[in-house]
């Protein structure tokens, strides 16, 4: 199985001081950060997805801004694809089906921002072209969503998500199992406070 690695709207708009900051994204992003390491010792594909807003009343995620930007711990390295998007499907109106076809990649590690959105969006597509997806559960963040007057917690709607890939749509994995699971070096992961 040819296996690339997506991280997924791992962009400063996320983390704290950013315009929509998600639960526990310092540790997701500590946890991609780990598996990127594996993926760049290894030289196996490693593909960055970040989102970039066009809607007229968007906020956060706008092109040239600081927000968008790729957060410190896992920007991309020269050698590293690249391809940008505009919804939280990464396959919608972008060369990604294309990129993987090529380089006849039948297997997807995926982890990054939003559990709820881009990876629940990713996943689904995904699946329904016919790849085999993981999911790297903890090294991926959502947020609270409100439905009906009720405030879901950020926690719950993360681990609800995770839920409904099992088992049809993703294996679910934490990074230290998939690493052990590739033979790779787990790193210890400091958080920064």
């Amino acid at each position: 199985m040819n296996t690339a690695l997506l991280l997924l709207e791992i962009q400063n708009d996320y983390f704290p001081n950013g315009r929509i900051p998600l639960e526990k994204s310092l540790e997701a992003s500590a946890k991609a950060q780990s598996v990127l390491h594996a993926y760049r010792e290894k030289k196996l594909p490693v593909i960055h997805i970040p989102q970039f807003s066009t809607h007229p009343n968007a906020t956060s995620m706008l092109p040239c801004t600081k927000g968008a930007e790729f957060y410190a711990d896992v920007r991309p390295e020269k050698n590293e694809t690249i391809i940008k998007k505009h919804y939280p499907n990464s396959f919608k109106d972008t060369n990604l089906l294309n990129h993987l076809i090529k380089n006849q990649i039948n297997h997807l590690v995926i982890c990054g921002m939003t559990t709820h959105m881009a990876v629940d969006a990713t996943v689904r597509a995904a699946y329904d072209l016919g790849f085999t997806i993981t999911v790297l559960h903890d090294a991926c963040a959502a947020r609270q969503l409100e439905f009906n007057h009720t405030t879901i917690p950020a926690q719950n709607v993360h681990l609800a998500f995770l839920a409904a890939f099992q088992p049809t749509y993703a294996s679910v994995l934490s990074a230290d199992d998939y690493l052990q699971k590739i033979g790779a070096r787990i790193p210890v992961t400091v958080v920064p406070a």
